[in-house]
């Protein structure tokens, strides 16, 4: 008599696929955690959203704040002005 085969009702193959499961999440845990740097990744955040972020959660006073989201409207303006042709300005004064 064979307890986990077919002979009892396939309840064998019902737990090899159960343990196959628990040791594909195991690797593919074991996999993110040793290459994840430890910080959630959002794509759709921008410069900005960062900089929100920051000022929100008080890492920056809102002078900083101000001075460098006109750095990142500079930056921006200066990229438009290179694709459309326009003189770009300064950054960074």
């Amino acid at each position: 008599m064979m307890p986990f085969g077919w002979h009892e009702g396939g309840w064998g193959i019902l737990w090899m696929l159960l343990a196959w499961g628990a040791l594909i999440a195991l690797a593919w845990g074991l996999v993110r955690a040793l290459t994840s740097d430890g910080t959630k990744h959002r794509p759709d955040r921008d410069s900005r959203d960062v900089l929100a972020e920051r000022f929100a959660e008080g890492e920056i006073d809102a002078e900083e704040y101000r001075q460098r989201l006109h750095v990142l409207e500079e930056a921006q303006r200066y990229q438009v002005g290179e694709t459309i042709g326009a003189h770009p300005v300064e950054v960074g004064r």
